[in-house]
């Protein structure tokens, strides 16, 4: 199976999750379910089955979390030698000329982007255009709605 990208933080969150799902939702459910069982019968009893639906999506998610972290090539920006190229995990500060402003993003992986957030999926058009260039460089960038034009004002990895 192919390796998918992931930060040192987003690695994190995922394991802060799943730590959360077995030592606190799970037990959680369990009481939930047999408190239900202890009301009698089963086939008309919504807690029982609204509990056993909870367990299901909640173990469902547990396989997703080891899933994707099994599937982890997890990167540390602060490690990576790119010498001031735009790479995975890179921090990039922008000047969008179409609209005359600066932006900043940084490039993380696809269950990690958050735009809200400024983080960017590695797969996303913008990030696409921006990887392999430097400082200083003018990159236009095909996004959905057009063309964008930008220059790379700055590349940290932090």
């Amino acid at each position: 199976m192919n390796k998918v990208p992931m930060t040192v933080t987003g690695a994190k969150a995922l394991e802060e999750e799943l730590h959360r799902l077995k030592t606190v939702e799970r037990p959680r459910i369990i009481a939930a379910i047999s408190e239900a069982r202890a009301h009698g019968d089963l086939s008309e009893n919504a807690e029982y089955h609204a509990a056993k639906e909870q367990q299901s999506f909640m173990e469902g998610r547990i396989a997703e979390i080891e899933s994707k972290l099994s599937n982890a090539q997890v990167i540390d920006p602060k490690t990576v030698k790119a010498e001031g190229r735009v790479v995975f995990g890179s921090t990039v500060t922008l000047h969008d000329a179409d609209k005359d402003a600066e932006v900043t993003y940084q490039i993380v992986g696809d269950d990690e982007a958050d735009i809200e957030a400024n983080k960017i999926s590695i797969n996303s058009p913008i990030a696409r255009g921006l990887i392999g260039k430097e400082e200083g460089d003018e990159v236009e960038v095909q996004v959905p709605d057009g063309v964008r034009n930008y220059e790379i004002l700055s590349v940290k990895y932090l």
